[in-house]
């Protein structure tokens, strides 16, 4: 494990969190050019979900720091543009509501399973739920047709794909520590 904390990968963690409050700034009175300007910031922020896990791979970086931002930059990113969007009224509520709750719950039983020593890895589903996610959101936020595209009907459907894998990762990473429990015993 590397002692630096300081690499490119963490710093690109924490780029997502740093990206948060732009989005709520964008998003607090959201128009057409501040709803393109922020899909954009969203969309840079996401893909460094991707570069940082890449570069960390490739570089042979692990540290205890990233393992925590990583996913807790994720989370901040994803939440914090779905509770823009609802009070922007592009997304529901309930929904929103479910995916945080996953997301919390998720969180927590991954905390405890650390706290044992067990280790769960991450499904197919739990990539497809961020794919998603990440998709339903960019569309929600840019909102307005453009292209002859109406992205927030192309949102609703995506968010409604992602409530399904969510859901369906969440009920499979319990089910998948549940199983963990009864071998270990």
């Amino acid at each position: 494990m590397s002692k630096d904390i300081w690499n490119i990968p963490n710093i690109l963690s924490l780029s997502r969190i740093a990206a948060a409050p732009l989005l709520i700034i964008l998003l607090i009175n959201p128009g057409k050019y501040s709803s393109i300007l922020a899909a954009v910031i969203f969309s840079i922020a996401a893909l460094t979900d991707w570069l940082d896990g890449y570069l960390a791979r490739r570089m042979n970086i692990s540290t205890v720091l990233g393992k925590f931002l990583d996913p807790l930059a994720d989370k901040v990113l994803i939440i914090t543009s779905l509770i823009m969007l609802i009070s922007a009224g592009r997304a529901p509520a309930w929904m929103v509501s479910l995916i945080v709750g996953r997301e919390i719950a998720v969180t927590g039983l991954r905390a405890i399973v650390a706290k044992e020593g067990i280790t769960i890895a991450a499904s197919s589903l739990g990539k497809h739920k961020t794919t998603f996610q990440i998709a339903a959101v960019i569309a929600l936020i840019i909102h307005y047709p453009f292209f002859n595209i109406d992205f927030h009907a192309v949102g609703l459907i995506l968010i409604w794909i992602a409530l399904v894998f969510t859901l369906w990762s969440g009920v499979d990473y319990f089910v998948r520590f549940l199983k963990t429990i009864e071998t270990a015993k």
